[in-house]
């Protein structure tokens, strides 16, 4: 079974700096409400460590490998609960520039695997709800960075 999560969130920044900030992992802790604590490096093959408290659902922690990192575009990783199959999210973030020095950021993952139909529903709402709130953060903290906070 497959499942999607999909959003997306203009930011007034250049892509360089929405970039900037979302592979800070160590500084995470200060501004992220969803992934609360991140540590490793954002490069293909490594290994990261990330905490994830989505808004009224139960936190927990998990080491996903880096799958995609391409500077100022993509960055990605997958992550698995137990073995492969059970339960596999690869968590997406696309920067796309506009022709007006904005920055589109779609975040997202997919995810499959035997218990995911069972999952579906806290999916949808607190892991949803989780995705948003980091957007708004991840657009407050780059806004602030070029002075264009509102």
């Amino acid at each position: 079974m497959r499942h999607e999560l999909s959003t997306r969130v203009t930011i007034d920044a250049p892509v360089e700096t929405v970039w900037d900030v979302l592979t800070d992992l160590d500084a995470y802790a200060e501004w992220n409400p969803f992934i609360s604590q991140s540590s490793g490096r954002p490069e293909v093959g490594q290994r990261l460590t990330n905490r994830v408290s989505p808004p009224g659902g139960k936190g927990m922690t998990f080491r996903p490998t880096v799958t995609e990192a391409e500077a100022d575009r993509t960055f990605e990783w997958l992550g698995r609960l137990g073995l492969p199959g059970v339960f596999d999210g690869r968590h997406r973030f696309e920067l796309q520039p506009n022709d007006d020095g904005s920055t589109t950021l779609t975040h997202s993952e997919q995810l499959f695997g035997i218990l995911v139909p069972f999952l579906a529903r806290s999916l949808d709402t607190h892991v949803l709800a989780g995705f948003e709130a980091m957007n708004a953060a991840v657009k407050e903290r780059a806004e602030t960075r070029v002075g264009r906070a509102s």
